[in-house]
């Protein structure tokens, strides 16, 4: 069993502290057992080693979030990048080459896909062999994970059983027809429901009805030869080199509501898809992170605060306070879910990113009349980490360090930076620097189109770019 997790999100629904690069599944909100910051991507990926799944498992993402799934799961996490954004289809299909081509994965495989941000408890992921049980005992095209609903909800889409349906404790349905799996009880399905009334839920799970949370499996050689029957490639470099001209479209619609049969397994446990501001501060303990106060009269709000001054609620109840270098929020946490649709199509540059070697913050940009921009990021490097090998065509750098300590290459040239030294590094130099404290730096960009595509990356681990400076200290 090979397990797909998805990665993607536009950054929106948890704005501020969201963005295009920052989406939800990598807040650092929640905590772990032993009470230190977590991120959604963070605790599944734990969840996964605890249940022994790591080793099995790939995550498929934009190129916009590959740095930060290197510092946040460490540079072992496998990534499957995709060229573009486009849609689920065409993601799981790109992932599907690569496991087949790339990876040599036996037709005869079970892969399981998933979205990278579940709340669920641990044994979740030990159940996930149940999806391959199911598929080979049903012989159908697909398996689903579906959740037992503990109320009837009019936000979760719903799986509809078929003729017969198989409890794991002989009371979810035992109608003439139903398909046992052995031990492994499952069910048929008839079909899909999204966001039901409420009457509506309260009828259909009486009938055995189940929360989607999105979770499904299928044999590698279903996926396979559904793209050689839509002339599309099976290996993965033509895929990638063809995935731009791919259509946008979700995989349940391409795959799901054309299959011939589907199967689902039954998760009697907890699961919340922690998507809007709402339902994500249920899962926060304390109401307030980070610098602020809030009011004796104030009930049931929370402020998130990522910025250096302080925020203070008075007599505001039921409230979301999110403050970060992209945005305020302010918002009736009955109406959060709406963020997104308040933003609409507005687009800005992320005033906050995470790399596999730290992070960075946005403090200024600035035009000038004649045309100059400059930009100031204040930038941290944990110890251990470095920058790329790299030079820029379009900007001049200088860079003020403010604290740490670490070894700095400018065009080859090795030198040791410490807090206080200021750095010109011009445009074409090739520079990178690592850090053997945590290093912090002000690094003012200015040129007359500052853009993140103006870098080129020459080599990235240490070791690499020590070797290439020595053979350009040899060619002088």
């Amino acid at each position: 069993m090979k397990i797909v997790l998805l990665s993607g999100g536009s950054g929106k629904r948890l704005w501020p502290l969201s963005n295009d690069s920052r989406s939800k599944q990598f807040l650092k909100v929640l905590k772990d057992s032993s009470g230190r910051p977590e991120s959604m991507i963070q605790r599944v990926w734990r969840q996964l080693g605890d249940a022994g799944l790591q080793d099995h498992a790939y995550v498929a993402t934009g190129k916009s979030q590959v740095e930060i799934l290197y510092g946040q799961l460490g540079s072992d996490v496998r990534l499957i990048p995709e060229p573009s954004r486009r849609d689920t289809f065409p993601a799981i299909a790109l992932a599907a080459t690569h496991l087949y081509a790339m990876e040599g994965v036996s037709l005869s495989e079970t892969i399981v896909v998933m979205p990278v941000d579940p709340y669920v408890d641990g044994r979740f992921f030990a159940e996930l062999a149940k999806l391959e049980r199911a598929l080979d005992a049903s012989g159908a095209d697909l398996a689903l994970v579906g959740v037992q609903p503990t109320y009837p909800s009019e936000k979760y889409g719903y799986i509809v059983p078929g003729s017969g349906v198989a409890g794991e404790d002989g009371s979810a349905g035992t109608a003439a027809g139903a398909y046992e799996g052995g031990d492994e009880p499952f069910m048929t399905v008839r079909g899909f429901r999204e966001k039901p009334a409420k009457e509506e839920a309260e009828k259909m799970i009486a009938e055995g009805a189940l929360w989607n949370c999105g979770v499904f499996a299928f044999k590698l050689d279903f996926l396979i030869n559904i793209l050689i029957a839509h002339e599309l490639p099976i290996q993965h470099e033509e895929m990638a080199r063809r995935y731009d001209a791919l259509p946008k479209i979700s995989f349940d619609y391409e795959v799901v509501e054309k299959a011939n049969r589907i199967a689902a397994v039954r998760y009697d446990g907890d699961w919340k898809d922690l998507g809007t501001w709402n339902t994500l501060t249920e899962e926060i303990a304390e109401p307030l992170t980070g610098k602020g106060t809030i009011s004796v009269q104030t009930k049931g709000s929370h402020v998130i605060n990522e910025l250096d001054v302080p925020i203070a609620v008075l007599g505001l109840s039921d409230v979301i306070v999110a403050a970060s270098p992209d945005g305020i929020l302010v918002a009736d946490k009955a109406l959060s879910p709406m963020v997104k649709d308040l933003l609409g199509s507005a687009d800005q540059r992320p005033m906050y990113e995470e790399r596999r070697w730290g992070r960075y913050r946005v403090l200024d940009y600035a035009v000038y009349p004649d045309g100059r921009e400059v930009l100031t990021k204040r930038i941290t490097i944990a110890a251990g980490r470095n920058l790329s090998y790299q030079y820029h065509s379009l900007r001049d750098e200088v860079w003020t360090v403010m604290a740490g300590s670490g070894t700095f290459v400018l065009n080859g040239k090795i030198t040791s930076v410490v807090a206080g030294d200021v750095i010109r590094i011009p445009k074409e130099s090739m520079h990178s620097v690592r850090a053997e404290q945590d290093l912090e730096i002000i690094e003012v960009q200015s040129g007359t189109l500052l853009i993140e595509e103006d870098i080129v990356r020459l080599e990235m681990a240490w070791g690499d770019i020590m070797e290439l400076c020595e053979t350009q200290e040899g060619s002088i």
